[in-house]
């Protein structure tokens, strides 16, 4: 949090290449020792439009992927409200609402397209990913009132830490 990149939509990838592969090996990796569940190129200082998300171990066998350039081409007119956390804001939770399913197209990290179709807990995920890579962060998915009190809880926390690392 702070971090201008966080803040500015991504560049779109242009070469399918070693670089980017590592990339998102190096983004699963960092995920994971997080224990996240999806994580964007912004939120690790990259400006590139690469996500990815690992839900494999909520029972869900194939949310696993890997999107670079990625676009909600569809989105559901149901919704639902749920509370939603971020690897980039730790200790920080809100209920917000997205759309119950969605479709997404992008590309492998090969440059092979891709379109899938998600719901639930994977929809949720994937919106709120590429939100990151469009400079968007889940607090500014909420009221200005709550808005004010996740920045006040959010400096309070960022105070005790400090403090504590003294």
């Amino acid at each position: 949090m702070g971090d201008p990149v966080l803040r500015t939509p991504a560049q779109e990838v242009e070469r399918f290449d070693e670089d980017l592969r590592a990339l998102v090996r190096d983004m699963f990796e960092t995920m994971h020792e997080a224990e996240g569940i999806g994580l964007a190129a912004p939120q690790v200082g990259v400006s590139r439009r690469v996500l990815v998300v690992d839900l494999r171990r909520d029972e869900e066998p194939d949310a696993r992927v890997a999107l670079v350039n990625p676009t909600v081409t569809w989105r559901s007119k149901d919704t639902d409200k749920q509370p939603e956390g971020c690897l980039s804001i730790p200790g920080l939770e809100e209920v917000i609402e997205r759309a119950c399913t969605v479709r997404i197209e992008g590309y492998d990290p090969e440059g092979h397209p891709v379109e899938l179709e998600a719901d639930e807990l994977y929809a949720r995920v994937l919106q709120h990913e590429v939100d990151h890579l469009d400079g968007i962060l889940f607090p500014d998915r909420v009221t200005p009132l709550k808005r004010r009190m996740l920045m006040k809880k959010w400096k309070k926390l960022r105070a005790e830490a400090a403090a504590s690392a003294k």
